[in-house]
């Protein structure tokens, strides 16, 4: 029940509708569960950290999926050896292993974010750009 309230957080559409739904759940846990309110009303800041970003980011930022994969392939690797002669030699094939997933990234066709959504980080916003009196009087 607490983890259905709590995903209802995360299912709205705009930021400040997951804000005031943070607020909304963190109170009706409370009333059974006070520990958790605490800690939701403590860990808002870290919890509503993803509304800072365009909403076409939200789901990707939330999913754990590229890390999960990137693991199971390097311990699909260091099974593959078996056993290391010493840590450095893990090292070097888990090393190997990230900067070749590193590479496919930064050149691959098919990105996690596309260079669209990303552009949206950098997007100028309604203000930049527009001579105010400051400006003009300098």
């Amino acid at each position: 029940m607490v983890a259905a309230a709590i995903r209802t957080i995360f299912a709205q559409p705009q930021a400040d509708m997951v804000r005031d739904q943070l607020g909304v759940i963190a109170a009706m846990l409370g009333r059974q569960f006070p520990k958790v309110e605490a800690m939701l009303r403590d860990a808002a800041e870290d919890l509503l950290a993803f509304t800072a970003f365009p909403v076409a980011h939200w789901k990707k930022i939330w999913s754990t999926n590229p890390l999960e994969r990137l693991n199971k392939e390097v311990k699909r690797r260091t099974d593959v050896v078996g056993v290391f002669p010493n840590p450095e030699a893990l090292l070097r094939l888990a090393g190997a292993v990230l900067v070749e997933a590193h590479d496919e990234w930064q050149t691959g066709d098919r990105r996690y974010l596309s260079e669209a959504t990303m552009a949206q980080l950098t997007a100028p916003t309604p203000q930049e750009g527009v001579a105010t009196p400051e400006l003009m009087t300098a």
